[in-house]
């Protein structure tokens, strides 16, 4: 089937589109934080696009399991209502190739490799030695040769950024 638009003609799924009533982002988040108050997995982020599509990220210290997410699904959805709030849901962990957003994730990948991007374009990659709320310490390695040395050795470096430097950390994927 196909729709053919005149000139100055609206779809009837447009015109259908401004009655959907949009989601307010507070509310969702609301209800989230109000589940996981009792819990050890924590908010990432919360996206609602166009047409009440809710994308709600959560992440937890050990990993996140598909029941973890069917759970808070059920629960998001309990507290929304289709017949006013048309919407679709999407709860998922937050992916591992995904940059960092919040500070807990920083938390929870000390000891780990990551690869940041600075924003002036400087890619590092280094142990998260530390984060705070301020910023980060990352732990890389390079070759230095020593005065008087005939051969380069390895050194680690601890380099400090504050958030505002960063365009993005993420947990660094190697495959040996």
């Amino acid at each position: 089937m196909r729709i053919k638009r005149r000139k100055g003609a609206t779809s009837p799924l447009l015109s259908f589109r401004k009655f959907i009533k949009m989601i307010d982002k507070s509310t969702v988040q609301q209800h989230v934080e109000e589940y996981l108050k009792e819990s050890d997995i924590f908010l990432v982020d919360i996206e609602i696009r166009p047409g009440n599509i809710i994308s709600v990220e959560i992440d937890h210290d050990k990993g996140i399991s598909i029941d973890d997410c069917v759970v808070l699904t059920k629960y998001i959805e309990s507290k929304l209502d289709r017949n006013i709030e048309d919407y679709e849901l999407e709860v998922g962990s937050a992916g591992i190739s995904q940059p960092f957003k919040i500070l807990r994730q920083y938390i929870k990948n000390i000891g780990n490799e990551v690869e940041l991007l600075t924003k002036v374009g400087k890619k590092q990659t280094g142990i998260l030695k530390d984060a705070n709320e301020n910023g980060i310490i990352l732990t890389i390695e390079k070759q230095e040769k020593p005065e008087g040395a005939k051969r380069k050795i390895t050194v680690e470096e601890d380099l400090d950024f504050k958030y505002e430097e960063i365009k993005y950390t993420k947990y660094s994927i190697r495959f040996k």
